[in-house]
């Protein structure tokens, strides 16, 4: 049973940064596109950033490009997400999401197309 889980969330002020990740089990997730959503509490689940397995290829939503960065550790099955210069926007839950296959610009956003979820972890962003 694939599982998806994630650590790193917390509560920082607007400018600071954090580091999210997520440890992978029950699979060779080294051919699985990983990837981050989140979740605003009144809001749908978000693409934040998504990286595909075969090509390697980043996508980033708009709202964090130059902030934020994707990154993945075959060897340790995880994925990690760099959050800097966080605003108070980016406050939501956070999600960890695995595709059994390779992703492109047109697909890497939709909630649909990913076969595993984490349970999240809450970035709030105050001061």
């Amino acid at each position: 049973q694939a599982q998806l889980v994630e650590s790193g969330g917390g509560s920082v002020q607007p400018g600071g940064s954090l580091r999210l990740s997520c440890a992978a089990s029950g699979g060779d997730f080294s051919r699985y596109s990983m990837a981050w959503f989140r979740q605003a509490p009144g809001k749908e689940r978000e693409s934040v950033a998504t990286i595909s397995w075969r090509t390697g290829m980043k996508y980033l939503a708009d709202s964090v490009k130059g902030r934020f960065t994707i990154s993945r550790d075959n060897t340790k099955n995880a994925v990690y997400l760099q959050m800097n210069s966080l605003k108070i926007e980016d406050t939501a839950v956070y999600y960890c999401a695995a595709a059994r296959s390779e992703l492109n610009g047109q697909n890497y956003y939709r909630t649909s197309r990913y076969d595993y979820w984490g349970q999240g972890t809450q970035v709030t962003v105050s001061s």
